[in-house]
């Protein structure tokens, strides 16, 4: 039980780290000319996008930092911020697909492949961001850890 708790207290620390670094992504993103444009063609509002996006992140950064910590072993590289890149990727596909696609297509105004190009430029930049500091966070605090003792440790044992 110690164990299931330690990875949900490792997950959430990293997965804080990563929701503050999307978080920081979306915040330089925001002053770039192209995000003001952005964000006026589809009326969003300045302060409700940087609350959203550290939601967003820490949602996020929890489901990476999960899955990390989880499948450490049976993710094909050695490097963890590959590895959370790799997921992080993964994440971004599953985000673009579901959410962002649909929503761009319905969304009235002229430019729709443009704003959903730029979208996923930004989104890209961000899930970036939060997979490095997700990876980098983990290489730095836990070299020993190993995450596939606990994942393979089954609760009759304890």
């Amino acid at each position: 039980m110690t164990q299931s708790k330690e990875i949900w207290r490792k997950a959430s620390i990293l997965a804080i780290a990563g929701g503050l670094a999307f978080c920081a992504a979306t915040f330089a993103i925001s002053l770039t000319p192209i995000a003001a444009e952005y964000r006026d063609a589809l009326s969003i509002s300045y302060l409700p996008m940087i609350v959203a996006s550290l939601i967003g992140g820490l949602i996020i950064g929890f489901f990476v930092s999960y899955f990390l910590l989880r499948f450490f072993d049976k993710i094909p590289t050695k490097n963890p911020i590959l590895k959370s890149g790799i997921l992080s990727f993964i994440v971004l596909i599953i985000v673009a697909i579901l959410l962002e696609g649909p929503s761009y297509f319905l969304t009235p105004t002229s430019d729709t492949l443009r704003y959903f190009l730029i979208s996923t430029l930004f989104n890209v930049l961000r899930f970036l961001a939060l997979g490095i500091v997700i990876g980098y966070l983990h290489k730095r605090l836990y070299k020993g850890f190993n995450p596939s003792v606990i994942a393979s440790k089954s609760p009759q044992v304890e």
